[in-house]
């Protein structure tokens, strides 16, 4: 094959004029939706007596040809006020049944039914509570996934309303704009922040521990990541929180604090006011 004509391959001073710059893409958080996300933080931790920290652990939902629904190992929920947490795993319910270890899997669905029973019965209990999340918001992962997953195996779940349910990985996005760190955002996060990520697994990790049959290892990470979401959130309101957003990102520009700030403070508005009234008397006279 010929090779291209260096000449007639290279742009000319006409076309490279003619191009339009791109623009680079906007990754500042919108100021209306930081703020907005900043309130709904704040009222979480005004009423963190009646918010719980949820995260659960489950079968890998990626190459499932036959359509089943990911199986769940565990499950856990941690006061924001408290620290306690109550857990359901199946190793536990295998354990209070004696079923040895060998036994677990062909007994998955009678475990995993008597693991979801307890935790409907929680929320049963906590009725009107809030959740806080990390990216549980569909049915391939999140409530609606937990509560198809019992409907298959027999219950009756009982629903959280939608608005009861806030996810801390859109609120960060909201608040430090969508390339506040890297990815996979959570594992970025601890890293930046130095939270020790003691038997924490990742996404992958956790998969490859279900087909190892380490619940024990899954239950671990699930308690862990309630904590380590926990921390992340009360960093990020009281603003502690290290992201890569750079101080003029976050604040949109020195014109943008200062409008804030005088909105924010209405005797420094007044005073600016009257100021301007007084200037405005005096170049009429």
């Amino acid at each position: 094959m010929a090779q291209d004509d260096p000449a007639s391959a290279a742009p000319s001073a006409v076309d490279m004029a003619a191009e339009p710059k791109k623009k680079k893409p906007k990754t500042a958080p919108n100021p209306k939706r930081q703020k907005e996300a900043r309130q709904r933080l704040d009222s979480l931790f005004s009423d963190r007596s009646n918010v719980w920290v949820i995260h659960y652990s489950c079968e890998s939902f990626y190459d499932r040809p036959n359509g089943a629904s990911p199986r769940i190992t565990s499950l856990a929920v941690r006061s924001l006020d408290s620290a306690q947490t109550h857990s359901f795993s199946i190793h536990q319910v295998a354990e209070r049944l004696q079923v040895p270890f060998a036994e677990i899997e062909a007994r998955y669905d009678e475990l995993e039914r008597q693991m979801l029973d307890a935790y409907y019965q929680h929320l049963g209990a906590h009725r009107g509570m809030k959740y806080l999340h990390w990216n549980m918001r569909d049915i391939n992962y999140g409530f609606a996934a937990i509560d198809h997953r019992y409907q298959v195996l027999g219950g009756t779940p009982v629903l959280v309303d939608d608005a009861k349910k806030f996810d801390l990985s859109r609120i960060l996005i909201d608040i430090y704009g969508v390339a506040y760190i890297g990815h996979s955002r959570l594992e970025k996060l601890i890293e930046k922040n130095e939270i020790q990520p003691r038997d924490m697994m990742t996404g992958g990790e956790e998969a490859q521990a279900f087909v190892d049959g380490n619940y024990v290892g899954l239950h671990q990470s699930t308690l862990r990541k309630v904590d380590v979401l926990a921390n992340i959130a009360e960093r990020t309101q009281n603003k502690h929180l290290l992201t890569n957003t750079t101080w003029w990102e976050m604040h949109g520009g020195s014109l943008r604090t200062a409008l804030d700030w005088v909105a924010d403070n209405k005797l420094i508005a007044l005073v600016i006011a009257v100021v301007g009234l007084v200037l405005a008397i005096y170049t009429m006279v």
